[in-house]
């Protein structure tokens, strides 16, 4: 037991030095790499904003191809289910019917870019040159994969064997720059030369979809055809109310996708943000292969139609939605509202309509500038804006938008509002002038519409 406490002391001394020491040359091999690999502060730095920067331009690009080509599976739908590729190549060429020709594409609105056709064939068409009523130019254009909006599956004998749909179909159009219809694209812009309803009537077999809705064939294309230019009913599939109570189509305007970065709630009666709405679209209108979760479709006094299809809670394996709507929503925010063409508005009569804007037309008030509309929930009941609640009531917040109002002049064909019931932007200023008791003089009225002209 006669331990020396000193030479004990010592001894511990001792160890724990070599200890730390051989800890020292431990941690030298361990930090030595790092540094080498990381550099100094700021170098690390540098290198976390090169990977920011770096990733940012991956994912806008990536988000770039998904809205104009990713059709999400949707092909399991539009093609094998409704057979609408069919409709489109016609019995001439395996499918039914006469086919639809470009001529008769772009009469439905659809429209071709011209940066995915060959310099030959763009100086065919503009030489009148291609056969613009044969449905075979149709599939060709197809194969180019210069359809906005739609993709061609072609089997062995260059037929279609089924066809798919993408973002950009309803929210891109053309500059008409090689002809009406043709030309480069502009996304995020609202197709409004789109009739939505008359070409899903072409599908041959549409009994699926009047399962959903419980209804016969006919009424389901009675229901598409009322639709119209530059309309579509997502809440059909949700609520089966096909029309309004004076018997006007319950489709609302195609809005724009252009102009969202710092928006809340986008669509016309809220619903949910950038990203909600992209996931609700490719799953339950678009019909694409992912994962979506709303338990509020489970409502089946207000949602009688989602409810029985189960449309809260829907699973597919894989996945094919999910993973892209990161990017998807990166490239939507980085979509600017388009600048007014030069010359389409009075500069001078705009600067005096501002000065109505903020002040006497109480404009500003809801759509605050920059934004153009609230930071924040920007939704108003419809007493507020002296409108009925048709729509709205479809909503689960029975609400309407505060509509953001930069690029208004690139929207204003079919109309304003979510329906479209205001026909010119001199109507909504005067809706809204008697609305709130206003009281603006024709002159000051003017001015506002040209300061609305040119946002």
């Amino acid at each position: 037991m006669g331990i020396d406490s000193k030479s004990s002391l010592r001894s511990e001394r001792h160890f724990d030095m070599r200890t730390l020491a051989a800890l020292c040359c431990c941690a030298a091999f361990v930090v030595a790499p790092v540094a080498a690999a990381d550099g100094s502060p700021e170098d690390a730095a540098a290198q976390f904003d090169e990977t920011i920067a770096g990733g940012s331009h991956e994912t806008l690009e990536h988000g770039k191809q998904i809205f104009r080509y990713d059709t999400f599976g949707d092909e399991a739908w539009w093609g094998g289910t409704l057979g609408l590729h069919r409709a489109i190549e016609g019995s001439s060429l395996g499918g039914v019917g006469p086919g639809v020709s470009p001529n008769a594409a772009l009469a439905a609105g659809l429209k071709v870019d011209v940066d995915a056709l060959p310099a030959q064939v763009v100086n065919a068409i503009q030489h009148g040159q291609v056969n613009l009523n044969d449905p075979a130019t149709t599939l060709a254009l197809l194969k180019l994969n210069s359809v906005v909006g739609l993709t061609g599956f072609f089997n062995r004998q260059g037929t279609l064997s089924s066809m798919g749909i993408q973002c950009a179909l309803c929210h891109s159009t053309v500059d008409d720059s090689l002809a009406p219809g043709i030309g480069h694209r502009r996304d995020g812009w609202a197709n409004r030369d789109l009739n939505v309803g008359a070409i899903v009537a072409l599908a041959p077999d549409l009994a699926p979809i009047a399962g959903l809705l419980g209804v016969d064939v006919p009424t389901v294309v009675q229901v598409l055809n009322s639709w119209g230019r530059g309309h579509f009913d997502a809440e059909l599939v949700l609520d089966g109310k096909a029309f309004r109570p004076d018997g006007r189509t319950s489709a609302v305007l195609i809005p724009p996708a252009f102009g969202l970065a710092g928006v809340n709630l986008h669509t016309w009666t809220g619903w949910g943000s950038v990203t909600y709405w992209n996931a609700f679209v490719a799953n339950l209108e678009m019909h694409g292969q992912g994962n979506f979760f709303d338990p509020r479709l489970n409502d089946a006094s207000r949602f009688p139609v989602a409810a029985a299809a189960g449309f809260g809670n829907v699973s597919h394996s894989p996945d094919l939605i999910t993973s892209k709507l990161a990017s998807l929503h990166d490239y939507q925010l980085l979509l600017p509202a388009p600048q007014p063409p030069a010359g389409s508005f009075d500069a001078a009569a705009a600067k005096r309509g501002q000065a109505v804007f903020t002040g006497a037309g109480k404009c500003s008030g809801c759509h605050v500038p920059p934004l153009y509309t609230e930071a924040g929930w920007n939704m108003h009941v419809p007493a507020e804006v002296c409108v009925d609640d048709f729509q709205a009531a479809r909503a689960p917040d029975g609400r309407y938008r505060t509509s953001p109002l930069k690029g208004l002049w690139s929207h204003a064909e079919g109309g304003f509002y979510h329906d479209g019931r205001f026909p010119t932007l001199a109507a909504v200023v005067g809706h809204y002038d008697a609305c709130f008791n206003l009281g603006l003089s024709s002159a000051q009225q003017a001015d506002l519409i040209e300061f609305l002209k040119s946002l």
